[in-house]
């Protein structure tokens, strides 16, 4: 069993990205082994065919190329789930600001942001991620591994800095602007 084939067998049947451990456990290898099986099998997927390995989400995982996005998107037909302005506002605070709670975003915006969270928590794109050592205990809000794949980021290291004199809100669908 070629373990190169093998690993491009398992990142098929994923639909989230996999860390380098959850593929070195079942495959009794080091994560250093299924490191350079996966080069490989990224220089192999270059070389041919419409598959290619990303590391996204802080894992890997097999996408289209990008230049069959057309074809894909023409046969797909998807229905883009756009977020509204005050929804990007909402998502960009808690993604520069986090953990954050509700009131600091209201305080941020200048207006109330229940809606803006609980849209965000409903999409997956923020959590709770515990709760706030004050008065009420209110929840701490963070972004989620579903953020990071939407956005086409590794890690929130990847977030463009924020300039100071721009608007807190450079977010477009699909990417970050820079």
């Amino acid at each position: 069993m070629d373990i190169v084939d093998t690993l491009e067998a398992l990142l098929f049947v994923t639909d989230s990205p996999v860390t380098l451990a959850q593929m070195a456990v079942p495959l009794e290898l080091t994560e250093g082994q299924v490191e350079q099986a996966l080069e490989i099998l990224h220089e192999r997927l270059d070389a041919r065919g419409s598959l290619q390995l990303v590391q996204i989400a802080g894992g890997y995982q097999l996408c289209t190329k990008p230049h069959f996005a057309d074809a894909i998107a023409a046969f797909l037909k998807p229905q883009r789930q756009k977020l509204s302005r005050s929804l990007m506002e909402v998502l960009a605070i808690v993604a520069y600001k986090q953990p954050i709670t509700q009131a600091e975003v209201d305080q941020i915006r200048g207006v109330q942001s229940d809606y803006g969270v609980r849209s965000l928590l409903e999409r997956r794109l923020i959590q709770e991620a515990g709760r706030k050592q004050t008065a009420g205990r209110p929840f701490l809000y963070t972004t989620t591994q579903q953020f990071l794949h939407q956005f086409n980021l590794n890690d929130l290291s990847m977030l463009p800095p924020l300039s100071t004199g721009l608007p807190l809100l450079q977010v477009e669908e699909g990417g970050l602007a820079s």
